[in-house]
């Protein structure tokens, strides 16, 4: 693996500024899918990258960081771009390298770089056209995806995802170019974006020579005017007199808000998906809804595992302790909009949970009233088994007595002779259970108004509302009742139909 800067040298330059004599520009592309980590420790950043003096805050945070899942160096050619592209210039030489965080998450990585002589128009052309047709590029005449997946080895193919950052580092006459403009805007003392700067990071798609700033971020931190320069968007960043080192932090950078903010839309679309399999979920047996829940509370978990993992862990200052690196990093996460996106997908997230505690509550409920009830009904049935047993037990003792009621020319089945024995000792218990059943009816009728219609007024629990019920709102009415409805005041003011007028203008 050939380092992304073209220095030869494992020792950081004396300052973070410098020059170059190439154009460099590096393509930031979010992939789908999932990509394993290496077990390779030979794979982390610092291990194949020079970061200069930030090497060692690589080291401590490198089980949090990417790492290297698979590197190659392109030969000129090698990389095309779709046919009918404007595009008129191409890369001398180039690299591509798959990162991966711990969390599987993909990022393309292609590190290309140009002979001297380019013009601005001509790098916004070539930025617009691997953006727009990104999939109808190509690595030695195959798809460059799936020459990726082959060489990868993966079961399943990548594919682009939504999300692309372009880092443009200006050498040779475009970096004095866009320096010397940098400087003369500032010398006006108005706050605008050099032209060059805005053809670049609109790709050519602004009008030629525009000075608009239409969401152009130029951190202070980051811009020394005539010796250093660094602006951005959404999309496009333009740097010109950072060091090697620098350049690849600030890459290394950029890649991981791509990686966050690809998790962010994938967790709110998952969240989405497991909000809707609840609702059209249909369940018949307890076993249907524990699987449910189970599944559910398992995508939950892995939805807050990626956002604390995947987005969190990149989008603060904590593991690049840095001042001008920060300026870079505050500014493009503002500028992607990842701390309100993170914020409501973190509520959005914890709201499925409730969701699931919610539904898991309803199930423990109904299996314990499930279980109160065969419980209950196993309680009645050998009551009913120990009560009915009673009277035969009575009848075997009475007829095994030796007195003189006992006729042994007689059946103990001769119910015309032993009648008055049988009533004698099945009366008082079926008596026993008539009553016990008329006092379970008698308590079952006390305790139904309790949850029943008060006479002449609504329910306990007041129904959905809905147009033209009580209490509904007109539509045309700003805030008030419908005429007519239950709780309205009458047009005069008065509390209800033949009560006196109330003043002029009560309500």
């Amino acid at each position: 693996m050939t380092p992304i800067t073209d220095t030869d040298s494992a020792a950081a330059p004396a300052v973070d500024t410098g020059s170059r004599e190439k154009t460099r520009i590096v393509l930031l592309f979010s992939l789908s899918g999932q990509v394993p980590v290496a077990e390779d420790g030979d794979n982390r950043l610092a291990n194949r990258f020079d970061f200069g003096r930030f090497a060692p805050h690589l080291v401590n945070s490198s089980p949090v960081m990417p790492t290297v899942a698979f590197a190659e160096r392109l030969e000129p050619g090698e990389l095309e771009l779709p046919d009918g592209t404007s595009s008129r210039i191409a890369p001398v030489s180039s690299a591509l390298v798959v990162l991966t965080t711990p969390r599987q998450d993909a990022t393309l990585l292609l590190d290309c770089e140009f002979a001297d002589g380019v013009t601005h128009g001509e790098v916004a052309d070539w930025l617009a056209a691997t953006c727009f047709t990104r999939q109808g590029m190509t690595w030695s005449g195959e798809p460059l995806l799936a020459g990726v997946t082959a060489r990868m080895g993966l079961g399943l193919p990548l594919e682009f995802g939504l999300n692309v950052h372009q880092l443009v580092f200006a050498g040779g006459e475009l970096r004095e170019l866009l320096l010397d403009e940098n400087a003369a805007v500032t010398d006006t003392g108005e706050v605008c974006v050099p032209p060059a700067v805005s053809s670049v990071v609109y790709r050519g798609k602004m009008q030629p020579g525009s000075q608009a700033q239409l969401g152009v971020r130029m951190p202070s931190a980051m811009n020394s005017p005539g010796s250093a320069l660094l602006a951005h968007g959404r999309g496009v960043s333009v740097h010109a007199g950072w060091a090697p080192h620098v350049e690849n932090v600030l890459a290394l950078v950029a890649a991981t808000m791509l990686t966050a903010l690809a998790v962010l839309q994938r967790t709110r679309l998952e969240a989405f998906a497991m909000l809707d399999a609840n609702q059209r979920a249909v369940l018949t047996s307890p076993t249907d809804a524990r699987d449910l829940i189970s599944r559910l509370a398992d995508g939950a978990n892995e939805l807050q595992l990626d956002l604390a993992f995947g987005v969190e862990a990149y989008i603060d200052s904590l593991m690049l302790p840095e001042m001008m690196v920060e300026g870079f990093q505050v500014s493009l996460r503002d500028a992607l909009g990842i701390t309100d996106s993170l914020e409501h997908s973190s509520q959005m997230v914890d709201r499925l949970v409730s969701v699931i505690d919610a539904r898991s509550a309803t199930l423990e409920a109904a299996l314990s009233e499930r279980d109160e009830r065969r419980e209950r009904s196993f309680s009645v049935l050998i009551a009913l088994v120990t009560l009915m047993s009673l009277p035969p037990a009575l009848l075997l003792a009475y007829f095994g007595v030796n007195a003189s009621d006992i006729d042994p020319e007689h059946s103990i089945l001769d119910i015309r002779h032993y009648g008055w024995a049988y009533l004698t000792a099945w009366v008082p218990f079926l008596l026993l259970i008539l009553v016990g059943y008329w006092l379970r009816r008698r308590g079952t009728r006390m305790t139904a108004p309790a949850f029943a219609s008060r006479p002449g007024g609504p329910p306990v629990v007041p129904a959905p509302r809905s147009p033209g019920t009580a209490g509904s709102r007109s539509p045309g009415a700003g805030g008030a009742r419908s005429p007519g409805t239950a709780g309205s005041r009458s047009p005069a003011g008065s509390r209800g139909p033949g009560g006196p007028p109330g003043p002029t203008g009560a309500r």
